[in-house]
C-alpha cells in the first residue's frame, strides 16, 4: 500500500472521529464512508487490489479474533436468564435454519459453486451485525427486551457460524486440491482443539485478572490492555497447538465473561475501541478489493440471491424459531428484518479470498453484494421502522420489566440525559441476581476506591471503568 493511501485512511479516521455524531444523525454510517474510501483508493491506483488480501491477512485475522472475543465476553450467561428461551430459539434453531436455507439456495442458483463454496456463502451471510442498525438498538421507544434480543443474537451468532465457515473453506480447498489444504477431518479436529484451548485460557485469564484486582496488584489503567492481549493469547496458543484460533477466541471470550466478574465489562472497553479501529480498515479493504470483484461478476441471479438472503432466508427461520415464544407478529417481522450483514461476513469473505484465491471470486461476489445491499437497506430503514415499531409496541417491555441493554460494538456510549433516540445502552441492571460479584467476600476487595461518584477519573481511566468503580462503591 502506498504512503498516500495510508495518509488518506488515517485522515478519514481522524475526520470521522471529529464528525461522527453529526454523520450518524444524517444516517451516514462508518461502513458506508470507509467502503467508499476503499473504492476511491482503488480507482486512484493507490492500492494493489490483488495483493491486498495477502497483505492484510494478519489484520483481518486479528480483527476477527478481537471481535469474536469481545462480543462473546460482553454477554454473560447470568445476564440472559430472563429470556434464555428466546435466545436459544434464535441461535439454536433460527441460525442453523438460516445457514441451511442459504446453503440450499446457493446450491440451486449457483451450481458452479459446488457444495463447499455454497456452504461458505450460506454460513458467511448468516451472522448479523447490530452495529449497522444503530437507530434500532439505541431508540428507547423500542422495548429494551427486543433491543437486547437483537444485540445478544448479533454478539453470539458470528462465533457460532465461524466453525461452519472454516469447515467450508477447508472443504473447498481440499476439493480444489490446493497446496497445503487441510482435509475435512483435520479441520474438525482443529475446531475441537481450539474450543478446548479457548475455554481453558479464558477461564484462567478471567480468574487471574479478578484475583489480581482483589489483591490490588493490577493497575486499573492497564487491565484493558491485558484483556486485549488475552484475546490474542487464545488465538496464538490454539494455532501453535494445531487448533482453530478463531473458535478459541470465541470460546475464550465466553469463558472470560463467565468468571471475570462485574468489572470485566469495563475492562473490555479498550478491546472494543481497538476492534472498532481495525474494523474501519476492514471496511476500507472491502471497498478496495471486493467492490471491484462485485463489479466484474455481478448478475441478476446474484442480486436475487442477495435480496432473498436479506429477507426470506433470514425472516422465515426467525418466524419458525419464534413459534410459541409469545412474540406478536410485528415483533417477529421486526427482529427478522433487522439482521444486517456486516463485519463478520466481510472478514469471512477476505479470509476465503486469501485462502482460495480466484476460485472464490463468485462466492465473494455473492457475499459482497448481500453485504453492500444490507448496509444500504438497513441503514435507510433503521430509523423510520424503529420509530414506527416503538410507537406501536410502547416503551414498556412485553414482560413489564425494563431489561438492561447490552452495549453494541462500534457504537458511541452516550451519557444519560440524552434524547430518547440516543438513549445509552449500558444502563446497569439493578436486579441483585444479575450481579454475581455482590457477594460479601468479593465486593470489598473488588472496590479499591471508596470515594463518592463525583471523584475525578483516574489517569488513563475510561469513563465506563469509572462508572463501574462508582457502582461498586
Amino acid at each position: 500500500m502506498e504512503v498516500g493511501a495510508v495518509l488518506l485512511v488515517m485522515v478519514a479516521i481522524f475526520g470521522w472521529g471529529l464528525l461522527s455524531a453529526r454523520l450518524e444523525r444524517a444516517d451516514l454510517s462508518a461502513p458506508i464512508v470507509f467502503t467508499l474510501l476503499g473504492a476511491l483508493l482503488s480507482v486512484l491506483g493507490l492500492v494493489d487490489a490483488p495483493a491486498v488480501p495477502q497483505t492484510l491477512k494478519p489484520l483481518v485475522e486479528l480483527t476477527l479474533v478481537w471481535v469474536l472475543f469481545c462480543d462473546a465476553a460482553r454477554i454473560r450467561v447470568q445476564d440472559l436468564r430472563r429470556d434464555t428461551g428466546q435466545y436459544v430459539r434464535l441461535l439454536g434453531v433460527g441460525l442453523p435454519l438460516t445457514i441451511l436455507a442459504g446453503w440450499l439456495l446457493a446450491v440451486w442458483l449457483f451450481p458452479g459453486l459446488g457444495v463447499w463454496l455454497a456452504l461458505l456463502v450460506g454460513a458467511a451471510l448468516a451472522p448479523t451485525d447490530a452495529a449497522l442498525g444503530i437507530p434500532v438498538v439505541t431508540n428507547a421507544a423500542v422495548p429494551s427486551r427486543i433491543r437486547r434480543l437483537i444485540t445478544v443474537e448479533s454478539g453470539l451468532n458470528d462465533g457460532i457460524a465461524t466453525p461452519v465457515v472454516m469447515v467450508a473453506i477447508a472443504g473447498a480447498a481440499s476439493a480444489e486440491e490446493l497446496a497445503g489444504a487441510e482435509n475435512l477431518v483435520g479441520a474438525l479436529l482443529e475446531l475441537a482443539i481450539g474450543a478446548a484451548i479457548g475455554v481453558a485460557i479464558g477461564l484462567a485469564g478471567g480468574w487471574l485478572l479478578r484475583r489480581a484486582r482483589r489483591a490490588r496488584w493490577a493497575a486499573e489503567d492497564f487491565t484493558g490492555i491485558a484483556v486485549l492481549a488475552l484475546a490474542v493469547i487464545t488465538y496464538a496458543a490454539a494455532v501453535s497447538l494445531h487448533g482453530n484460533g478463531f473458535v478459541a477466541a470465541f470460546c475464550g471470550g465466553v469463558a472470560f465473561g463467565a468468571v471475570a466478574g462485574r468489572r470485566g465489562s469495563a475492562e473490555l472497553v479498550f478491546l472494543e475501541q481497538a476492534s472498532g479501529l481495525v474494523s474501519l480498515l476492514v471496511w476500507t479493504a472491502f471497498g478496495a478489493v471486493v467492490l471491484r470483484i462485485i463489479v466484474d461478476g455481478i448478475s441478476l441471479t446474484i442480486v436475487l440471491y442477495a435480496v432473498l438472503s436479506l429477507t426470506l432466508v433470514r425472516m422465515v427461520p426467525v418466524a419458525l424459531a419464534s413459534i410459541g415464544a409469545g412474540l406478536d407478529r410485528d415483533t417477529v417481522l421486526f427482529v427478522g428484518w433487522f439482521g444486517p450483514r456486516g463485519l463478520a461476513s466481510l472478514v469471512f469473505t477476505l479470509i476465503a479470498l486469501e485462502e482460495l484465491g480466484a476460485g472464490a471470486h463468485e462466492a465473494v461476489t455473492v457475499i459482497g453484494t448481500a453485504v453492500l445491499l444490507s448496509v444500504l437497506a438497513h441503514g435507510i430503514t433503521a430509523a423510520p421502522l424503529a420509530t414506527r415499531y416503538g410507537r406501536a409496541a410502547g416503551r414498556r417491555d412485553s414482560g413489564g420489566r425494563t431489561a438492561a441493554d447490552l452495549p453494541v460494538r462500534g457504537l458511541p456510549r452516550r451519557a444519560p440525559g440524552t434524547s430518547p433516540q440516543e438513549a445509552p445502552l449500558d444502563v446497569p441492571d439493578d436486579s441483585p441476581d444479575d450481579s454475581p460479584d455482590d457477594s460479601p467476600d468479593d465486593s470489598p476487595d473488588d472496590s479499591p476506591d471508596d470515594s463518592p461518584d463525583d471523584t475525578p477519573p483516574r489517569r488513563g481511566e475510561q469513563p465506563r471503568a469509572r462508572a463501574a468503580r462508582s457502582e461498586e462503591t
